[in-house]
Order: C-alpha cells, then sequence, then structure tokens
C-alpha cells in the first residue's frame, strides 16, 4: 500500500475515510485506531482470551477494514502462531487496493509440547530470522509492514544484538519499520545509537498511565511513532464490565487471574469506567470509544490497537477515531483517577 508521505503530526483526513496520522518518520499514514489481533488467537494457551469462532475473527477483521481501518496489529506469539494464520484468512479475500497494513512482533518463543507454558523471551539473531520468515509464511505476505521487538530478552542477547538484527532485516526489505514493544528510555536510547526507532508501542490506557511520564515524551522528542495497546484496559473501561463479569471469566482468559480485575482495584476500575460512560453519553457515543479517545488525546500518540472478536464491537469504538474530548471532559476523568486511585501514573494530558 503505497501512501504520501507527510511531515504534518496533524491527522490527515480524505472525505468519507478515516483521519490519518504519520507513524512517526515512516512513509506510513495510519487510522488513529488499529485493530489488534490478540484475542484471536483462541484460548489454548497460556495468555489467550478464551475460546474463539476463527470465522468470526475473520469478518471482525474484515468489518475493520470496511468500517476504514487500515492497519492490523498481530503477533506471532498470540495462539501461538494462530493470529497470524487468521490474519492471513482474512486479507485473502481484501482487493490489494485496500489491503491494511500488517504489523507482527518477535522475540517470544514457545514450546510445541507444552502450549500452557510461559513462553520465552529470546533475542538471538538467528532465532529472530527463523522469526519473521515463519511470520511471512503464516501471514502469506513477502514484506511485513512493521516488524516490533515484544519484550526485552531473557536470553543474555544484548540490545545491540537484535536491534541490528531488525535494522537488517529492513534493509533487506523483508519489513517496511521497525519497532519496539515494552521497552523504556534507556533500552530506547541504546537502540536509537545504533539506528533510528520507528515505533514504540507500550501499554497505555487510563488506568495504566506510566508511560506517559518518560517513554511518551521521548518518543515526541525523537519522532518516534507511538502505537499504544491496551487503551480499554482488556475491557475494563468500556462501561459492559461489572463485577459479576469479572467473577464469571473463565480459567482460560488471562484476566481471570489479574489483580486489576479483582478486589479493591476492580471497584476503582468500574468507578473510573463510570465516568467514561457519563462522559460518553453526552458525546453521543460509547465508553469503550471515549476510553480509547483518551489514549489519543495525549499529544505524541499516533494510534491506539483495540481488540474485537466479532464484528459488532469494532461499531462499538470506532466513534474513537473521530472523537475529540474536551478539556473539561478530560479534566473530570482525571478528577475520578484522583479520588479513586485507580492506576498510576500521569492522569491529566498537557494543555496543547
Amino acid at each position: 500500500m503505497a501512501l504520501q508521505t507527510n511531515r504534518s503530526d496533524k491527522p490527515q483526513t480524505d472525505k468519507g475515510a478515516l483521519p490519518k496520522r504519520r507513524l512517526g518518520r515512516t512513509d506510513m499514514q495510519i487510522t488513529p485506531v488499529g485493530f489488534g489481533a490478540w484475542a484471536i488467537g483462541g484460548g489454548d494457551w497460556s495468555f489467550g482470551w478464551g475460546g474463539q469462532d476463527d470465522r468470526d475473527s475473520v469478518a471482525a477483521i474484515r468489518h475493520a477494514v470496511e468500517r476504514g481501518v487500515n492497519w492490523i496489529d498481530t503477533a506471532a506469539i498470540y495462539g501461538l502462531g494462530h493470529s497470524e494464520e487468521v490474519v492471513r484468512a482474512a486479507l485473502k479475500e481484501i482487493p490489494a487496493q485496500r489491503r491494511p497494513y500488517v504489523f507482527t512482533k518477535c522475540g517470544l518463543i514457545w514450546d510445541d509440547n507444552n502450549r500452557k507454558a510461559s513462553p520465552k523471551r529470546v533475542g538471538a539473531p538467528d532465532s529472530i530470522r527463523r522469526e519473521v520468515e515463519n511470520s511471512l509464511r503464516r501471514l502469506g505476505l513477502e514484506r511485513i509492514d512493521l516488524y516490533q521487538m515484544h519484550w526485552p530478552p531473557k536470553d543474555g542477547a544484548r540490545i545491540e544484538d537484535y536491534w541490528r538484527t531488525l535494522l537488517d532485516l529492513k534493509a533487506e526489505g523483508k519489513v517496511r519499520a521497525v519497532g519496539l514493544s515494552n521497552h523504556n528510555v534507556a533500552q530506547l536510547e541504546a537502540a536509537e545509537r545504533i539506528g533510528h526507532v520507528d515505533t514504540l508501542q507500550p501499554p497505555f490506557s487510563a488506568i495504566r498511565r506510566e508511560f506517559a511520564a518518560a517513554e511518551l515524551p521521548w518518543c515526541r522528542e525523537h519522532e518516534t511513532g507511538v502505537i499504544v495497546y491496551s487503551p480499554m484496559q482488556a475491557g475494563l473501561l468500556t462501561g459492559a464490565f461489572s463485577e459479576q463479569r469479572a467473577k464469571a471469566l473463565p480459567a482460560d482468559d488471562w484476566r481471570s487471574r489479574d489483580d486489576e480485575f479483582t478486589g479493591e482495584k476492580l471497584t476503582r476500575n468500574l468507578k473510573l469506567a463510570a465516568t467514561m460512560k457519563a462522559v460518553a453519553e453526552r458525546h453521543g457515543t460509547t465508553g469503550a470509544s471515549v476510553a480509547v479517545a483518551w489514549t489519543l488525546a495525549w499529544p505524541g500518540v499516533t494510534g491506539a490497537i483495540v481488540g474485537a472478536r466479532a464484528p459488532e464491537q469494532i461499531d462499538g469504538w470506532i466513534d474513537a477515531a473521530t472523537l475529540s474530548l474536551t478539556r473539561a471532559d478530560l479534566e473530570e476523568i482525571a478528577a475520578t483517577i484522583k479520588a479513586t486511585g485507580a492506576g498510576a501514573g500521569p492522569a491529566l494530558p498537557p494543555a496543547a
């Protein structure tokens, strides 16, 4: 997909389409929301979201594209390769001129003989090269649009080793751009000394806000694109969650074991979700859209990865791509954060 380069950091809009923002210094213009393919990997692995029908997943991806979303974020680890295979199936019937960008990740290696075992964090260059070939095959692509190191490795690999490997893959044309996920400022600095970090993918929501204190300013200074994940905090901020639903999560859903979904933290989070819902009602939209738009209101955030397991879920958050929260909205949300003690990190975006 060839798109015109635009140096502006402001959203670019075509009539009848979602707005777009330039992804860092790359030539890619992406919509403010992208399709997150974690959950569609299914439930038969250590960080699954429970059982999932592939037909629903394919329909969800195609509906997202029909609604104007122009990028998909997946990873080799999601469903132990299955998410990438589902993405390939969804892309098969989409005309080439409408094909969304495909972003995926490397660095997490699983055990085929024990699907429930936690993956190993591996950054060895030869391992990364095997991974990219496997992802290209599963996705049915000749080139991956954005290839990201999923987590800092724990196999002894130095950042110089794995970041140089990703830069080499870019130079070889196997990937279009390269980025880091779940890396801190010190790690970003080390990578940047070797070669430019095109993107960072951090967790970011009104509950998990630590990224806004250090990594976000660094990315703005270095023209590194930012695509945040879990902007709805895995569904907690949609307004559709409740204590009863949290207690009913199946054992093969990782959220059933996460402390944000239990006890006092859950109570605080649901109060914050209620404020999001009140803001949404004033705008004639959904709490999910407000939760996502909150992350997009921070200067330097290029886009937000939003998951969906069925087409109708996309309709519940697509408004975030065009929703502009007022300063009063943002201050109201910040006040609830302060009053409840929900999450951690800066609560209010800097004024424009």
